[in-house]
């Protein structure tokens, strides 16, 4: 075991534990079993360590601490590799606005850099997590900064998902064009359509949901780093409030700028309860797009029986031979997710006060997991659904030969009344009006 201290006393740690003091405190007060914190934003946070430290480097003068900085780059490149993953062990809901996420990193880089420098866990005399790691930042412009760089990853990959589901949901609309079947209002008949006019809306929708996925990236990509405690230079240095932003952006490949206004941006959240709208709009697609697909495909005796999705799994432990609509019911569970995800940005985004938000930490915790499940969800939405469905020819020829909702296109010749008149005295037969309506015209 090993002792380390700070202003509040001391504590034991593992000898081998690469994690110190602050995140030990940590793991102790927000000891939740919820989940540690997301991964994407831990590597976020990685990422800006590297800048910092690669900006300091350049800094550094003559005979001065570049050695240092470079053992902390080659710290957080093995990191950024897969390294030492478990060290990262504070819960992602956490009291302090995300302090704890930032100082697990810094102790976990320090003591990395340490290694590399050939000083054991805990050396801080050479290597501080805090003057060192952490010099010129604060959490209030690191945490931020993370969230938005894992946020703009997470949407291009749910951008391109949304891209091949439109795609997938376009070559169906195509492969239906000439299946005529019942279209309903109200789950109610009413006039005819065709199984690929309802691929083809629900493609237009996906592409409205790619399109505000694809546009709402610019407004992440301003960030606050360089404007430590509250948006203010305060410790930080003023050349490396300008060189950290463009060093950053050549390690992510995303096109961040430092913000016009820093404190705007440290103390309000709503950017990012504009990104989980946007997420919660794709929600609300994909859950009526899988809604009709599970009514269409009911049965397969007893239902619409429109179209089979594919037999994936057994789908009960009673009944046998039913399969059950399984990957449209995941999708709407995911959707639901989504839905209560956002709720909690907007709750949380409101309650700050002042120049800081302390409920940062649930704002990334929920957005950044309805990123990854829209992204997954999406994929297997595709892959294991809309690209393996059938349609079922005569069924939808069947179901619409039996309705009169060829009756509506007489209205024009016959009169609304005329019609309704017909249709209520043959009693709802579809051969007997159309014998009637064409008699009439």
């Amino acid at each position: 075991m090993r002792i380390e201290r700070d202003f509040l006393g001391e504590m034991e740690l593992p000898e081998e534990a690469l994690y110190g003091i602050q995140s030990a405190r940590a793991q102790d007060n927000f000891a939740l079993g919820y989940g540690k914190t997301n991964p994407h934003l831990i590597r976020a946070v990685i990422t800006i360590k590297k800048a910092a430290a690669l900006t300091y480097q350049k800094l550094e003068p003559p005979g001065g601490r570049a050695a240092l900085y470079r053992a902390v780059v080659t710290a957080c490149d093995r990191l950024l590799a897969g390294e030492a993953e478990d060290m990262f062990i504070v819960d992602a809901l956490q009291g302090g606005a995300g302090t704890s996420t930032n100082m697990n990193v810094n102790e976990v880089i320090t003591n990395i850099a340490l290694d590399v420098l050939g000083e054991p866990p805990g050396s801080y005399r050479v290597i501080h997590p805090l003057d060192d790691v952490n010099r010129g930042q604060s959490t209030n412009d690191v945490y931020p900064t993370a969230l938005r760089i894992a946020a703009v990853e997470l949407l291009r990959e749910l951008s391109g998902g949304c891209a091949k589901l439109q795609e997938a949901l376009q070559r169906r609309e195509n492969e239906f064009d000439g299946i005529k079947k019942l279209g309903r209002t109200e789950l109610m008949d009413a006039v005819p359509v065709t199984l690929g006019s309802e691929f083809g809306a629900f493609a237009q929708a996906i592409a409205r949901d790619r399109w505000r996925l694809y546009k709402i990236e610019e407004r992440l990509r301003q960030v606050n780093l360089g404007g430590a405690a509250v948006g203010l230079p305060g410790n930080a240095e003023r050349k490396y409030r300008f060189m950290v932003v463009e060093t950053l952006r050549e390690l992510t490949g995303i096109g961040l700028a430092a913000a016009e206004y820093p404190m705007d941006i440290t103390q309000n959240n709503d950017v990012f309860v504009e990104v989980s709208g946007l997420l919660k709009a794709l929600a609300v697609n994909l859950m009526k797009i899988a809604g009709d697909l599970r009514l269409m495909n009911s049965g397969p005796r007893g239902g619409l029986g429109e179209i089979k999705l594919a037999p994936l799994q057994m789908g009960s432990t009673i009944m046998p031979g039913k399969v059950n609509p399984v990957i449209p019911e995941m999708v709407i569970q995911t959707a639901i997710k989504v839905q209560a995800n956002d709720y909690a940005v907007s709750m949380a985004a409101s309650s700050g006060e002042f120049e800081l938000n302390p409920f940062t930490p649930l704002i990334a915790e929920a957005l950044l997991e309805s990123l990854s499940l829209l992204s997954r969800g999406v994929f297997l939405f595709r892959t294991k659904c809309i690209e393996l469905l059938i349609p079922n020819r005569e069924q939808c020829a069947a179901i619409l030969n039996n309705s009169y909702s060829f009756a509506a296109s007489f209205v024009p010749q016959l009169g609304y009344d005329k019609v309704s008149a017909i249709i209520a005295e043959c009693e709802g037969d579809p051969k007997r009006i159309g014998e009637r309506l064409t008699g009439n015209k």
